[in-house]
């Protein structure tokens, strides 16, 4: 079990606001974004945002980078549950295609299968392509995210 789970195991027991607050200090730029952590597991972590006016483009939907920032937030935390704490994550690619326009607030489903999460925690370093799925309120994908993250050790 590394940081990230043992801090997410902890939190299981308060409101699940309190982990949305908590990763939201910690990695800033989701918390002025408003992502809400539904779910986070070694296998599936589910992210969510509102449609409100800080994330809103020119003709009243979230935005595109909100969009790819609710994506990326969902698969680094899938792949931030598995990695060993002597690694560091990084994002090495995200491959982006807007199909539609989204409808009011969005989520994005992150998997790991287990074949993937045995590899993180065994290959000193590495890449994989992380499954996800973005959605809005009428359950559609208005966006198709493609992303591979990258573990590293550490520098002593």
């Amino acid at each position: 079990m590394n940081r990230l789970e043992r801090t997410v195991s902890k939190l299981k027991a308060y409101p699940t606001w309190l982990l949305s607050v908590a990763v939201g200090r910690i990695v800033k730029f989701t918390g002025t974004a408003g992502i809400s952590y539904d779910l986070m597991s070694r296998d599936k972590v589910i992210v969510s945002m509102k449609n409100r006016p800080k994330v809103r483009n020119h003709i009243g939907q979230i935005h595109a980078a909100a969009m790819m920032l609710l994506a990326e937030t969902a698969t680094g935390m899938v792949l931030g549950m598995n990695v060993p704490d002597d690694k560091i994550p990084l994002l090495k690619y995200m491959n982006t295609k807007f199909i539609r326009r989204s409808q009011g607030q969005m989520q994005a489903e992150a998997i790991l299968t287990q074949e993937q999460q045995q590899h993180i925690m065994t290959a000193e370093k590495g890449d994989v392509v992380i499954m996800v799925k973005v959605t809005d309120e009428s359950g559609e994908e208005p966006v198709l995210c493609e992303v591979c993250w990258a573990w590293v050790p550490k520098r002593k």
